[in-house]
């Protein structure tokens, strides 16, 4: 599944920068745009399935990916991501939680300032604007923003969005031990939103399923 979201992110990342001729007056670019974006959605949740060991069962190959995906979504540094990452799930929706940020009280804009702040770095911005400048000598600059730039900017959003503010915002139950939300199982929405991890409570209470299963554990509990 790891390498069918790679070479699918790859793919048509060269196609739309290399060969594709955007018509900006027609829906098609800003189409394939979203489909880009999930893609790059997908490099991310790749590398998170690699911190908890479920990508492959062979342990070198299984960080290999991870530190790959990790790199290819903005520069992300695999071993910086696990150990924070770990400690979610360990101290989740408490001051040792990294991603989160009183959810009871505070909004969506300054918990996702709290959140790039504890994961965004200077190196990752410096590299992304090496790159930039790179790609842009070799492709138009035009399709180099709107598809790999906006794409990521958009998948970080949409990755916080379903991923972490919905699942943990608000107050828990007394005996919810995750202090998790879990969507309504609506599984094609569930996909399309974050590959599933709308199922977050699930996903915390089974964190040795990739992501391509969590929709059983949902449908399990019906």
């Amino acid at each position: 599944m790891a390498l069918l979201i790679l070479a699918c992110w790859a793919g048509l990342l060269v196609y739309l920068l290399a060969f594709y001729q955007p018509r900006w007056n027609t829906p098609w670019p800003y189409l394939l745009l979203l489909v880009q974006t999930h893609l790059y959605t997908g490099l991310f949740i790749t590398a998170h399935d690699a911190m908890h060991g479920v990508v492959s069962a062979n342990k070198r190959l299984n960080n290999a990916i991870g530190t790959l995906t990790a790199l290819l979504f903005a520069f992300n540094w695999y071993p910086r991501l696990l150990p924070r990452h770990h400690a979610h799930h360990r101290h989740v929706a408490t001051d040792d939680d990294p991603d989160f940020h009183d959810g009871q009280h505070q909004g969506f804009g300054p918990w996702l300032l709290r959140f790039a702040r504890n994961y965004i770095t200077w190196w990752q911005m410096l590299l992304m604007a090496v790159t930039f400048n790179v790609l842009k000598y070799f492709f138009p600059t035009p399709q180099v923003i709107a598809f790999w730039m906006v794409p990521a900017v958009l998948a970080t959003v949409q990755l916080f969005y379903f991923g972490t503010y919905l699942p943990h915002r608000g107050e828990h139950a007394v005996d919810n031990v995750h202090k998790s939300h879990s969507q309504l199982p609506y599984h094609i929405w569930a996909f399309i939103s974050c590959y599933f991890f709308g199922y977050h409570y699930e996903h915390h209470d089974q964190p040795y399923l990739p992501w391509w299963r969590l929709w059983r554990a949902k449908a399990s509990e019906a």
